[in-house]
């Protein structure tokens, strides 16, 4: 019984011994950690004022920026202004033959004619190159191969012009004389219509473009 007694005394020593090791270092623990946190109180503090510092310094930046922007005048673009086309200086040739082809305005249509009576797509250039001294072949065909070639962006009033009898139609069936340009979508030209004699019409019309063959200059 009293050995039983003196193992309980020595195991209660024991067991104090250890819980009081134990709290003393977990008390040793957290007076390190405490100690650590304070010598880093300044390092937070200089970190947070430099942070500030640097805050309001981009914040200053900022409305200086913004202010110099709205007191700065606008910029003005500047527009280039395109310059209209020169109109072609025209030879007194062909001013001569456009003035005799209006001339003959609403003379009716007649195959083979070249009078006031009626007269023919090629007819009517005929007589009104007649007046400039320039005798033109009697057929448009014909008429197409005198002179030399011009594009469309190239017309000028004096030039022929020649179509087919349809689209797709490689023939040529038909001429007329450029009177005006008026613009790079508005070319007017004179020609007697089989259905109306002689009238002006818009060679980029839908109807004249699709059967438009190609164009020649005589002068």
């Amino acid at each position: 019984m009293a050995i039983c007694k003196k193992m309980e005394r020595s195991y209660c020593r024991i067991a104090c011994k250890k819980l009081f090791l134990e709290g003393e270092n977990a008390f040793g623990m957290k007076m390190m950690k405490t100690q650590v946190s304070l010598r880093l109180y300044p390092v937070y503090f200089l970190c947070f004022s430099l942070f500030l510092l640097a805050s309001c310094g981009a914040g200053s930046h900022i409305q200086k920026t913004k202010r110099a922007y709205k007191d700065s005048p606008p910029t003005e673009r500047k527009v280039t202004e395109r310059k209209p086309a020169e109109k072609a200086v025209l030879k007194p040739q062909q001013q001569q033959v456009v003035s005799a082809a209006r001339s003959y305005m609403g003379v009716p249509y007649k195959w083979g004619g070249t009078s006031r009576a009626g007269m023919d797509c090629s007819g009517l250039l005929i007589t009104s190159f007649r007046t400039a001294q320039i005798e033109l072949p009697r057929t448009s065909a014909d008429q197409s191969k005198y002179g030399k070639k011009v594009s469309l962006h190239e017309l000028q009033p004096g030039d022929l012009v020649f179509f087919a009898a349809k689209k797709g139609r490689g023939k040529i069936t038909h001429v007329g004389l450029v009177t005006e340009v008026r613009g790079k979508k508005e070319v007017m030209f004179i020609h007697s219509s089989s259905s109306l004699g002689v009238v002006e019409n818009n060679l980029y019309s839908d109807y004249y473009r699709k059967i438009f063959i190609k164009a020649q200059r005589p002068f």
